[in-house]
Order: structure tokens, then sequence, then C-alpha cells
């Protein structure tokens, strides 16, 4: 997958995230995870592109692996949601957790390789 097309899933995440929190139940744990999950979900895409512009090999695979544990955590607050029932949106909720654990796959992957080169080139 190319960086542009990563970058704007990213983007799409955190907006449908965005927007999804929008109609969580207006409750005092409804708000604290709004403002979690609102948190959690732009942070990749902010994260990835500071990885594009990164000092080095260290330094990218150091962003990339912010950008890993926001999803995780995004992942695990919708998961939250669900089960405290503080949406009744099942639908998007549904489609959120597949994109972030599609996202979370990548990132996993794209983390392997940078490492992989990086102890090839320190060889």
């Amino acid at each position: 997958m190319n960086k542009q097309i990563l970058e704007e899933r990213l983007i799409d995440f955190a907006a449908q995230t965005i927007l999804f929190s929008n109609n969580m139940e207006k409750s005092y744990a409804g708000n604290h995870l709004a403002s979690q999950i609102i948190r959690s979900s732009s942070s990749p895409a902010l994260n990835y592109g500071e990885a594009q512009s990164a000092e080095s090999q260290k330094d990218f695979i150091h962003k990339m692996g912010i950008c890993l544990k926001e999803l995780r955590e995004t992942f695990n607050c919708l998961k939250i949601i669900e089960k405290a029932n503080l949406t009744k949106d099942i639908q998007t909720i549904i489609q959120l957790k597949k994109e972030a654990n599609e996202l979370i796959s990548i990132f996993v992957s794209s983390i392997k390789t940078s490492k992989s080169n990086s102890e090839i080139k320190n060889r």
C-alpha cells in the first residue's frame, strides 16, 4: 500500500470516528470515552505524517510504533463503548473496529519490515 493511500485511510478513520463519537450517549462515561476515542483515533494520522519526515530509521520505527499503540487503544475503546452500550449505532462500530484491525495489521507489518531492513543495513 502506498503512503498516500494509507495516509488517506488514517484521515478517513479519524473523521469517521469523530462523527461516530458525536452520536454516543451523553453521560459521564459516554463523554469520557468520546473524548478519549477522538484523541486516540486522530493520533495515528498525525503521527504518520511525522513518520514520513523521520530523521532516521530508528525515528521512523518509533513514530510508527506510536501509531500502532494509538490504533490499539482506539480498538479497545470501541470494544468498551460497544460492551457498555454507549451507542445504538452498531453498524458503524462494527465498521470502525474492522478498519482499526486492518490498520493495526498494516502497521505491524510495516514495523516488522522496517526493523528487518534496519538490521540488514547495520550488518
